[in-house]
């Protein structure tokens, strides 16, 4: 008889334990879906202590890593320790299932899920298909390269072969991922083919060869600025201001490892351009091109708009959250060109500069954001992040480019190509560090809100499924 007590005491710990494995597994593949989805450190952590509130796990016995490509979680106190490990297979961009793990950590606590619940609504988000298919998101990136040309000084013709050079260099791009080949080869390989085809359609002039043989509405007067646009689809927006997010909250090596990524890609696509440039024997028209804008607010306005739409297409944002950040690039885009123009380049505005404009564009931006996340219930990320990509400063980046493959060792080339290359890298840095306002000033009264917030979640929790786990049953 004491024989049997003993075992079924042993099974019954036993069954707690493998309870306790289980749910440190649930919690992992909560962080691990949202670092595959390019979530920031912060979010990932506040999600990942949401979940551990759901699942009872107790805060002063849970330890978290997280990492860019592995995730690790211990329970212990001093007798026991329970350690798993989860590595971070892939990194896409997904707004939707960062959107809906946010909702789940507070769904599963007020709906009171079992575990089969929650880890069911898991395998749901992982294989949930996209809003989109592949060719409607071909067609966002390349009208969004589009929008960018516009705001480079291009004409609406000059919008639509960039547009078209975008769509099949990204496209490959997808299919070349789904192939499973190296992603920062297939970078390349779309930036290559999305500058040649724009480069063919630089014959499609007003004053060239094959006017005559072409209708007025196929010539444009703009033919090299779909050059400088037609790969800006590549642009890591979202792992830049990742990596400024985690910097700032003190997250320094996943911050740094987000950076190296940055540079690796950008690197990637620089390679393409520069190849397809050689091949084309293109000279630099970059320099030559005018920063001050031709257009009125309202055609910045739209190309903003088609930009925003464009590039959440890509970030696979809900359709009915498009026209949302549509108005938030319109925003972001004509306070930009306020602040940077003015009378001294014929323009209404406070002349401050580019740098400047752009800080304050996306700040004013990340501002609305924060009170909008309540009214369109979805992250902060989400809206911001889409809004603010129409500010990438292209000229400025093919300018950089071009200086630095086309030196002769002319007196004063370094410092041209350094400078562009600063200018270039200082607005990028202002967008991230916009964005990120929010968080710098709105921390200390965000995060008790937060924990106060949390709190009433484990009251909650405690109510409907008893104390927290203890390790000392085990």
């Amino acid at each position: 008889m004491e024989n049997n007590e003993v075992e079924q005491c042993f099974q019954q710990h036993r069954e707690k334990e493998m309870i306790v494995r289980r749910k440190l597994d649930l919690l992992l593949r909560t962080g691990c879906l949202l670092m595959e989805s390019r979530a920031d450190t912060s979010r990932i952590m506040r999600n990942m202590k949401r979940t551990a509130t759901f699942l009872g796990l107790p805060w002063k016995n849970l330890h978290i890593y997280v990492n860019y490509n592995m995730l690790i979680v211990n329970l212990s106190d001093e007798e026991h320790s329970f350690s798993k490990f989860q590595r971070v297979e892939r990194h896409g961009i997904d707004f939707d299932a960062i959107s809906f793990i946010s909702k789940l950590s507070y769904r599963a606590i007020a709906n009171d899920f079992t575990l089969d619940d929650y880890e069911h609504e898991l395998d749901f988000i992982a294989h949930k298909p996209r809003h989109y298919k592949r060719w409607q998101v071909a067609v966002g990136a390349g009208f969004a390269c589009g929008g960018f040309c516009i705001q480079f000084g291009a004409d609406w013709t000059a919008f639509f072969y960039c547009s078209i050079a975008a769509m099949i260099g990204f496209y490959m791009k997808m299919w070349l991922d789904g192939k499973g080949s190296n992603q920062y080869v297939n970078i390349a390989l779309a930036a290559f083919v999305s500058t040649l085809l724009a480069w063919l359609t630089s014959f499609l002039t007003e004053e060239g060869a094959i006017a005559n043989c072409l209708p007025h509405f196929m010539l444009t007067a703009t033919p090299w600025h779909p050059m400088m646009a037609c790969a800006l689809f590549i642009v890591p927006g979202v792992p830049i201001i990742n990596f400024v997010s985690d910097m700032l909250d003190g997250y320094i090596q996943t911050g740094i490892t987000r950076a190296v990524n940055t540079l690796m890609i950008i690197s990637a696509m620089a390679f393409g351009i520069v190849f397809a440039i050689k091949i084309c024997g293109v000279d630099n028209f970059a320099e030559n091109l005018s920063m001050t804008p031709h257009h009125n607010y309202f055609t910045f306005a739209a190309a903003a708009a088609i930009s925003a739409m464009g590039f959440s297409m890509i970030f696979n944002l809900p359709r009915r959250l498009l026209w949302v950040v549509a108005i938030g690039g319109v925003i972001a885009v004509c306070t930009r060109n306020f602040v940077n123009l003015g009378p001294s380049s014929g323009n209404v505005g406070l002349d401050w500069g580019l740098a400047t404009g752009s800080l304050i564009g996306s700040a004013l931006v990340s501002i609305i954001c924060t009170q909008a996340i309540h009214w369109f219930h979805t992250p902060h990320h989400c809206l911001s992040i889409p809004s603010v990509i129409p500010m990438i400063p292209g000229v400025l980046m093919y300018r950089s480019l071009f200086a630095f493959i086309q030196m002769h060792g002319v007196v004063g080339e370094v410092t041209v190509a350094t400078n562009n290359m600063i200018q270039a890298s200082l607005v990028i840095l202002c967008i991230a560090i916009g964005v990120a306002i929010p968080n710098i000033f709105l921390r200390k009264m965000v995060t008790p809100r937060r924990k106060e917030r949390l709190l009433k979640l484990e009251v909650e929790r405690r109510k409907r499924h008893g104390e927290m786990v203890d390790l000392h049953e085990l």
